[in-house]
């Protein structure tokens, strides 16, 4: 079967200010506010929306009021993460209805018709770089545990990228302890795929046999730097979010650019000038 049966939006790295401040002369409020917009008018239909992380920029409490404000405007259910710029408990008091744990983590799951969403807290509080300490990594094997023997597919969400990305200035503050990731999931082959944000930019690929994605922030991006010495550099290369459609043998996403809505156009393959109709390679196309 390869229909789509199951449509989610990934939307990462808002990074909110509170107003009138703008981040790196960008209006991050504008900016999410248009990823919104275009999400309803153009994907409504999906089910829900996860938002991977640094929704504050710097942590504060009327960022987050704001940001509540602005998500509350999509027509569909959304989902938060925690990121290394947000602060863990302004955040807690302004989103009190979160699934949060008792131990002050927001890791949680979704049951969706398209398998669990495992949702994990990465933030190693007070540094730049991610971690799963002894906790989060227990309770992460006992969702994998649990949903192997629904036989349930699982698709997993965090904020940091636990693998080298090639980009040194965001290698040096990925997770720092990935090899202990790597030995809990090790032989959950129900794993579908990783989302995660962080990253500034869109990267596909696959991880210790795990497919993974990230997308573009709604915010500022980071610059396609590929070395082993430049520190972190940042762009202002257009925003997007992702469209992700799950089928039952695909997964299939979609990075949607939403600043350059208005290039669409209708394709007309034309003919070459001077020729009589298309060449003949060509001819039969429909």
């Amino acid at each position: 079967m390869s229909k789509h049966s199951f449509k989610f939006i990934h939307l990462t790295d808002p990074h909110l200010v509170t107003r009138p401040q703008k981040l790196f002369d960008l209006d991050v409020h504008e900016r999410l506010r248009l990823a919104v917009d275009s999400i309803n008018a153009n994907f409504d239909d999906a089910e829900l929306c996860m938002v991977t992380g640094d929704i504050a920029h710097w942590g504060e409490r009327a960022a987050y009021d704001e940001i509540n404000e602005i998500l509350s405007g999509l027509r569909m259910p959304w989902h938060l993460l925690i990121g290394n710029h947000d602060e863990r408990d302004t955040m807690r008091a302004a989103f009190p209805d979160a699934p949060w744990t008792g131990d002050g983590f927001l890791h949680y799951t979704i049951d969706t018709p398209a398998g669990i969403f495992i949702v994990l807290d990465t933030v190693d509080d007070g540094k730049n770089g991610g971690q799963l300490c002894e906790v989060r990594l227990r309770w992460l094997r006992q969702q994998l545990l649990e949903t192997r023997d629904l036989g349930r597919d699982v698709f997993l969400f965090m904020h940091h990228a636990p693998m080298d990305i090639g980009i040194h200035g965001m290698n040096l503050i990925g997770m720092s302890n990935p090899e202990d990731l790597i030995a809990v999931l090790q032989g959950s082959t129900h794993i579908r795929h990783l989302f995660f944000g962080h990253l500034h930019r869109t990267c596909h690929g696959s991880w210790r046999g795990i497919p993974f994605s990230t997308v573009k922030a709604t915010s500022h991006q980071v610059a396609l730097v590929v070395d082993d010495t430049t520190l972190l550099k940042c762009s202002h290369e257009n925003p997007a979010y992702a469209v992700v459609l799950v089928g039952d043998d695909s997964v299939v996403i979609h990075d949607h650019s939403y600043f350059e809505e208005d290039t669409v156009f209708d394709y007309d393959r034309g003919e070459p000038e001077g020729g009589d109709g298309p060449p003949d390679h060509q001819k039969d196309w429909a």
